[in-house]
C-alpha cells in the first residue's frame, strides 16, 4: 500500500468525502476554499499529483478535478475512517428503536434493514439468523379443515417453519393441542436425530408429528435464510438522490443528473442484480459468515473476484451468538458509497443484533457474541 504524508492522506480523505456527497470531480481550489486549508492551491495540486501517481485518484476526461479510484477507496477504508461517522445521538436513537421492538425477531430484522439503509443512505440486506444446528423450541398444531392440520415449528433462535399435513382421520383441536404440548415438553432443545429416535417410543399420532418435526429440522440445517432488504430507492432513483442533495439551480441539477447516471447507474444495477441472484448472494454471504473472517468486511468493486460486482461495493458483518445462531447484515450500492457511515452503522447494528439474540439464549451465553470490532 502507498505511503503518504499526513497532508496527502488528509487531501485524499477530503476528495473521497466530497465525491461521495456529489459525483463531480474535486478540484484543488474547491478544497482550499471550502476547508480553508493553510496551503496554496499549487501545494494541493502537487499533493494531488502524488496521489494520482500512486493510483489513488484519477482525472476523468479533461477535467481539472480528480475522483477516487478503487485503490483510493480501499486506502480510505483501511486507514482513514473511524466510528466518528456515527454520532452518539444517532447510536442512542438506533438503540432505542431496537429496545422498542422487544423480543420480536422478525421485527428486529426488518428494523435492522431500515436503520442500515437510512443511516448509510444506501441499500441494505439482513439475513435471518440460523442456528449452528437447528434445535426444537416449540410446536403448535392447528386444525384447518377435515383431516388437514397446520404444523408450526419454532426453532431456537426464533426461526419459524410451517407445513400442512393430512392425518389418517379428523382429530379435534383439543387433542391436537394436547399432542403439541406433549411433543413440545419432550423435545425442547433437541435436534433432529434425537427426535427421530425418540419418536419410535411414542403413540401413533405423536410419532407422526415428531417424524415430520425431525424432517423440518433437517431441512433447516441445510441453511435456508430469509433475506430482508431496504433502501433500494437510495441507489436506484436519481431524482431521489438529487432531492437529498437539495440542489435547485437548473444547470447544476442537470450536471449532477448526468453524473449520477454515468457514475452510479452501473453499480446500482449490479447491486439489484445481486439481490435477485440467490446463488451469487449465498456465495458472498458464506464468506461473510465464515468463522475465519472477523469483524466488518468491505468489498470494493468485487475485489477483482466477482465481475458481477465490478462497479458495486458491499459492507458486511456477521451477527449472533457463536455456536447457537448466526446471521449476516450489511449495505450495498455503487462504489461511491458512504463508507464511513456504512462501516459504523454495520458494526453498531451487528453488535445490537448480537446482544438481542443473547437475550433469547440467556445470560449464560453472554461471553460469546459476535462483536464485529475488527475492520476489513
Amino acid at each position: 500500500m502507498a505511503e503518504l504524508t499526513k497532508r496527502q492522506e488528509y487531501i485524499l480523505g477530503l476528495i473521497v468525502r466530497e465525491y461521495v456527497k456529489a459525483p463531480t470531480p474535486v478540484s484543488s481550489k474547491a478544497l482550499v476554499d471550502k476547508y480553508a486549508l493553510d496551503v496554496s492551491t499549487a501545494t494541493v495540486r502537487n499533493d494531488m499529483a502524488v496521489l494520482e501517481e500512486q493510483g489513488l485518484i484519477t482525472a476523468p476526461h479533461t477535467s481539472a478535478g480528480r475522483v477516487p479510484t478503487e485503490a483510493g477507496y480501499r486506502y480510505f477504508v483501511q486507514r482513514l475512517i473511524s466510528d466518528t461517522d456515527l454520532t452518539p445521538a444517532e447510536r442512542r436513537m438506533i438503540r432505542h428503536q431496537f429496545h422498542q421492538a422487544h423480543l420480536d425477531i422478525e421485527q428486529w430484522l426488518r428494523l435492522a434493514a431500515s436503520v442500515l439503509a437510512h443511516t448509510a443512505r444506501s441499500a441494505s440486506l439482513v439475513t435471518s439468523p440460523l442456528p449452528a444446528r437447528a434445535s426444537f423450541k416449540h410446536l403448535e398444531l392447528i386444525s384447518t379443515q377435515g383431516r388437514l392440520v397446520l404444523l408450526i415449528l419454532v426453532l431456537e433462535g426464533g426461526d419459524v417453519r410451517q407445513q400442512m399435513l393430512t392425518l389418517a382421520e379428523p382429530v379435534p383441536q383439543e387433542v391436537l393441542s394436547q399432542v403439541a404440548a406433549r411433543v413440545s415438553k419432550l423435545c425442547v432443545g433437541k435436534r433432529a436425530e434425537w427426535i427421530r429416535a425418540e419418536a419410535e417410543r411414542q403413540p401413533t399420532l405423536d410419532q407422526e408429528i415428531m417424524q415430520l418435526t425431525a424432517d423440518l429440522l433437517e431441512r433447516a440445517d441445510l441453511g435456508h435464510r430469509t433475506v430482508y432488504t431496504d433502501g433500494l430507492v437510495n441507489i436506484l432513483d436519481p431524482d431521489y438522490l438529487l432531492n437529498q442533495l437539495e440542489i435547485d439551480e437548473p444547470s447544476a441539477r442537470a450536471e449532477l443528473q448526468r453524473a449520477l447516471d454515468e457514475v452510479d447507474s452501473p453499480g446500482a444495477r449490479q447491486a439489484l442484480h445481486l439481490l435477485e441472484q440467490q446463488s451469487l448472494l449465498e456465495e458472498i454471504l458464506a464468506e461473510a459468515l465464515s468463522p475465519d473472517v472477523n469483524g466488518v468486511q468491505v468489498m470494493i468493486a468485487g475485489e477483482g473476484r466477482w465481475e458481477e460486482l465490478s462497479h458495486a461495493s458491499m459492507v458486511l458483518s456477521r451477527y449472533g451468538v457463536k455456536g447457537y445462531a448466526m446471521g449476516a447484515l450489511g449495505v450495498l450500492g455503487p462504489t461511491r458509497l458512504h463508507y464511513g457511515r456504512a462501516v459504523s452503522a454495520v458494526r453498531y447494528v451487528a453488535g445490537l443484533m448480537s446482544d438481542l439474540l443473547i437475550s433469547i439464549y440467556g445470560e449464560q451465553d453472554r461471553a460469546s457474541p459476535e462483536e464485529g470490532n475488527s475492520l476489513y
